[in-house]
């Protein structure tokens, strides 16, 4: 996303009330509606980050740039389970990525990892993300414009395991329930001793991609899992808030073989 000043058509706009959050893209001759009133997206463009709007009720939001954390948690449209920021930004260093990297994606769903990648490596790199769903494939594609991040990310519909035409890889992350068998497609298209990763729910799925790693010769392979535990900003009454995210997926990191 290109920073401004202002607000232009095309910017993702958080409308803050001091308790609640809306998250609206910018569009001409466009209105939103909330219960405490409608707002033209029209009496926003212009405006500063900071400012404020009124409603035609009279009620004011204030207009804030969203986080890349918010875009992910509340902005976008989901239809699967999402890679959670808690496990993307491991992810993101552990694979070492950084701009002008060529990484391959394996399992894009709703793009929320997808997102969090392409901001990584652009504004000259690229995400080769596969997807054979039709449906996860148009959600993603519509999340990533919303976010202003398409332009990094090419979007395959495609099986991974039927090949690829793609080769050196800096990286590569799979989230698929058999990822074992896209091992021989990494050694063969990422360049060697390059940083691999893998997100799967269930502990024998684990054993299974271990097993395998091993046999196929992957380096320094590692398995993780982040437990992310928020509390009440309450300053007199400071405690964890009743419920938490806690098992999301197992993190599998490794390196592809040497020659």
């Amino acid at each position: 996303m290109v920073l401004s000043d202002s607000i232009r058509d095309g910017d993702l706009v958080c409308l803050w009330d001091g308790e609640n959050s809306f998250y609206i893209l910018l569009q001409p001759g466009s209105t939103f509606t909330t219960h405490k009133g409608i707002i033209r997206h029209d009496d926003i463009r212009g405006r500063r980050w900071g400012e404020r709007v009124r409603t035609h009720k009279g009620s004011e939001y204030l207009l804030m740039k969203p986080s890349l954390y918010e875009i992910v948690m509340y902005a976008i449209q989901r239809k699967t389970q999402i890679v959670y920021p808690k496990d993307s930004g491991l992810i993101t260093l552990k694979l070492g990525l950084r701009p002008g990297m060529k990484v391959l994606e394996a399992g894009v769903g709703s793009g929320a990892l997808t997102l969090v990648m392409a901001n990584t490596v652009a504004p000259t790199g690229m995400i080769y993300a596969y997807e054979r769903d039709r449906r996860f494939l148009a959600l993603a594609d519509e999340n990533l414009r919303m976010a202003g991040l398409r332009q990094f990310v090419t979007l395959l519909e495609a099986d991974i395991l039927e090949g690829i035409e793609e080769d050196n890889f800096d990286a590569a992350f799979i989230d698929m329930r058999e990822p074992w068998e896209t091992l021989p497609i990494l050694k063969s298209r990422l360049k060697a001793t390059s940083p691999v990763g893998f997100i799967l729910p269930t502990t024998n799925q684990v054993s299974n991609l271990l097993h395998a790693l091993y046999d196929e010769g992957f380096l320094r392979i590692e398995v993780e899992e982040i437990i992310h535990r928020p509390y009440k900003p309450v300053p007199d009454r400071l405690r964890p808030v009743d419920r938490m995210s806690a098992h999301t997926g197992y993190l599998i990191f490794a390196r592809t073989p040497a020659p």
